[in-house]
């Protein structure tokens, strides 16, 4: 059976076609068609962590595809009173058709996975947010850009959106500068598994700790919040340790004619400027609405796979 978990389990091929499939099925949508590809399956949603786009694009996503999307939070199952996750796996994969969970440990994810018997999509971790990815590949691709040969620049922390650019570029074999502050760094052992990747894809990737190098000549720019869920309580640290951070003018102005993307929620004046989220919001709220579009795809390719 196949899941979703990251980026890192599809090889290139995989990724496209699933781009393929978000492209037609976001056609299909714009014109009113709603092919019913899991017409009356159920959709388990488990959020340990809450969010607008995700619950918003998975639980309509799910209904366009003639599906039933169920919500369930920490405080409705066992799950956030002790229960073993392999239990809950076991419980849900009895009764629903797809599980689709937003949570802390990357573990929980992959123990799912192992014991519920239906496929899983990891809706974010804090290792991983591959479906934030595909949203992203899918935007750049309809902005006219060769995900292949492009040049992407992420400023900010070495977070789960850094993982995810990271095994997107070492599977697709684009060029990516990662710029963090000292000790912001991607996690080592997801670093390795990239750079393993890129021997194949030939990719070119590179981790430094200045901005403005990273975004010269950069396609794209990107970044995302530097204060994660479960990390308020660094603020005050994290905003002075990210201090030259912010992608503003100066930033923009160094990449070629750059696209800038931002995953939301936006904290302006920290990790991006006013002026930029403004000037480029036609990208990022584009990049937000496909997030319905890339993870219908997700879904269907995990239906078509769950017998592998």
């Amino acid at each position: 059976m196949r899941h979703f978990l990251t980026l890192n389990d599809l090889s290139k091929d995989e990724i496209l076609n699933i781009l393929d499939l978000a492209s037609q099925i976001k056609k299909d949508t714009l014109n009113k068609i709603y092919t019913p590809y899991l017409r009356e399956q159920t959709l388990a949603m488990i959020f340990e962590k809450s969010s607008t786009r995700t619950r918003v694009s998975f639980e309509v996503g799910i209904h366009q595809l003639g599906g039933k999307g169920l919500f369930l939070s920490s405080k409705d199952i066992q799950l956030g009173r002790g229960e073993p996750v392999k239990d809950t796996a076991r419980v849900l994969g009895g009764m629903v058709d797809m599980i689709m969970a937003r949570v802390y440990k990357q573990s929980d994810l992959e123990e799912l996975a192992k014991y519920s018997g239906v496929p899983v999509i990891n809706g974010l971790s804090d290792d991983f947010h591959p479906v934030q990815l595909m949203a992203d590949l899918l935007t750049l691709k309809e902005l006219g850009l060769n995900l292949a040969k492009m040049k992407v620049a992420y400023i900010g922390d070495g977070n789960n959106m850094s993982h995810s650019w990271l095994m997107a570029a070492s599977k697709i074999g684009f060029t990516l500068n990662i710029a963090t502050p000292k000790s912001y760094e991607p996690k080592e052992q997801i670093l390795k598994i990239a750079l393993e990747n890129a021997k194949t894809s030939r990719a070119k990737i590179e981790l430094l700790n200045d901005p403005k190098i990273a975004a010269k000549d950069a396609n794209v720019i990107t970044t995302d919040t530097w204060i994660s869920m479960g990390q308020e309580d660094q603020k005050q640290k994290r905003i002075k340790d990210f201090a030259g951070f912010c992608v503003d003018d100066e930033i923009m102005a160094l990449g070629k004619n750059a696209i800038f993307l931002h995953c939301l929620p936006a904290y302006r004046g920290y990790e991006v400027s006013e002026e930029i989220f403004e000037k480029h919001a036609s990208e990022i709220f584009a990049q937000a609405h496909n997030r319905l579009h890339a993870q219908k795809a997700i879904m269907v390719w995990c239906d078509r796979n769950k017998n592998d």
